[in-house]
């Protein structure tokens, strides 16, 4: 059994058995994983705080072709966010993004942009000392990447553009209908939808930490996130911790 090395963002962890942890990781270039670090609940171990949610490290591990989970024998860290860990607001957006990743993520399947997302964004949280922004752009490019993000200024149904127009957000799938079209009363609005351009046109470092341009920011994370959860027809349970910031 050859061992493989790969940088990895840890997405979450569960206890196994009396000594051992359960790891879902993001590998830089195996995509989505899970393995078992043996020994990691024991007070004195090889892992110490590289096994926290997304710290980015370099994981040893090696696998079986009849088995799915890998075992992880060494997991060095490269990069903690320990200190946006240590406050509660910034600790609950980070285990947004965790849940968004390995819910969204298939298996084994090599996600390098998304690698990429995650660890910009975690690195945004922890600089900014803010969630808000970083979480929003993280939710909205997850779906670009996914294939999931519906036209901003087009209708999702008839194909009418919605340019200066109210855009309504669908309750039954991830789309923005037009007046003729809409199923409900809310909207996105065109502050919101323009936020969401320079989202995907810009790097999140390069975005103003105060870029909210009226509340706008929370109105498109928050169509962000409900079309995460249609998309993948479930809901997010770190979302509601959201609610007690």
């Amino acid at each position: 059994m050859p061992t493989l090395e790969s940088e990895a963002i840890i997405l979450k962890t569960f206890p196994l058995g009396e000594a051992d942890r359960l790891v879902s990781f993001l590998s830089r270039g195996q995509g989505r994983l899970r393995g078992v670090a043996a020994g990691a609940r024991r007070l004195k171990n090889r892992f110490g705080s590289a096994l926290e949610v997304l710290a980015y490290v370099r994981v040893e591990f090696f696998e079986k072709e009849t088995r799915d989970l890998v075992r992880i024998r060494e997991c060095e860290l490269l990069e903690s966010f320990h200190k946006a860990q240590s406050d509660y607001a910034l600790a609950t957006g980070l285990a947004v993004i965790s849940e968004i990743a390995e819910t969204v993520l298939p298996e084994r399947e090599p996600a390098e942009a998304m690698f990429r997302l995650v660890l910009l964004s975690a690195r945004e949280i922890q600089r900014r000392g803010s969630w808000e922004v970083p979480l929003g752009y993280f939710a909205l490019w997850s779906l670009k990447l996914g294939g999931w993000l519906p036209p901003l200024e087009e209708c999702g149904r008839c194909g009418a553009g919605l340019a200066g127009k109210p855009a309504y957000i669908s309750s039954t799938s991830p789309l923005l209908l037009c007046e003729k079209c809409r199923s409900g009363k809310r909207t996105l609005s065109a502050q919101a939808r323009d936020l969401g351009a320079s989202y995907l046109a810009e790097r999140l470092d390069r975005i103003e930490a105060g870029a909210d341009a009226g509340g706008a920011a929370k109105e498109l994370r928050e169509a962000a996130l409900d079309w995460v959860e249609l998309q993948s027809e479930r809901k997010l349970q770190t979302r509601e911790l959201l609610e007690t910031i």
